[in-house]
């Protein structure tokens, strides 16, 4: 039986991956190279860290880790600022089901807390417990991520779902001994043992979860009614 639902952010919960592709297009051209879909892809699921490294090996010109972590951290922040983060289809509700249940339940994102809270607070979107990338020493696909969230929730991780869009969210999760619900958003992710996969969260419900009001069990997902 299930006692804890985490949500990933990023790709699962809002759309934000074309905003990153936004940002880390504007900062490459400040550093001099071009950047790609599948550079992006490449970093899917990771944290600022990564992404902040990975952008200097492509760069042509020189500049500072804190500095390029600031453009990235700018630019994302003004995109946020004007409106532009669109909340996934059934996330509200998937989120709300949860919520009114009285299920525990956390938010588990390699991003920034500075940003996850801009995010958070141009949605609407409210988690009791929070785990950002600032809060680890580790990040996805490593397990502390989710770890964190079980010990901080008081619940065994391998009593947690977790729902996730990204490889490394799903490695991350399976590490720390959850099950999961993929929900793929650049990238596919393929079913396995203790992993099931869903087109979008709005074929989601407590049901799939695998819930205490939905029985015992981890069931297939299934369709929420009208």
């Amino acid at each position: 039986m299930r006692e804890a639902v985490l949500f990933d952010m990023d790709g699962l919960l809002v759309d934000t991956e074309p905003l990153w592709l936004e940002t880390e297009t504007e900062v490459m051209a400040r550093l001099g190279a071009s950047w790609s879909a599948a550079d992006q892809e490449a970093l899917l699921g990771g944290s600022m860290d990564r992404t902040v490294a990975y952008l200097l090996a492509k760069a042509n010109r020189p500049a500072s880790p804190e500095q390029v972590e600031q453009w990235m951290m700018g630019g994302m922040l003004e995109r946020v600022a004007a409106g532009r983060v669109i909340v996934r289809p059934g996330a509200r509700e998937l989120l709300a089901e949860v919520a009114a249940a009285g299920v525990a339940h956390a938010l588990v994102t390699s991003s920034e807390r500075e940003f996850t809270e801009a995010v958070l607070a141009s949605t609407g979107l409210r988690f009791p417990v929070v785990v950002t990338g600032d809060d680890v020493t580790a990040h996805k696909p490593d397990p502390q991520p989710y770890l964190l969230a079980a010990r901080l929730l008081g619940v065994d991780p391998a009593r947690c779902v977790a729902l996730e869009d990204s490889p490394n969210g799903v490695a991350s999760a399976t590490a720390a001994g959850c099950r999961v619900i993929a929900v793929p958003s650049l990238l596919p992710i393929q079913p396995a043992p203790g992993r099931v996969i869903a087109q979008s969260l709005s074929e989601v419900n407590l049901k799939g979860l695998g819930l205490p009001a939905s029985g015992a069990g981890m069931p297939d997902y299934g369709r929420r009614r009208p």
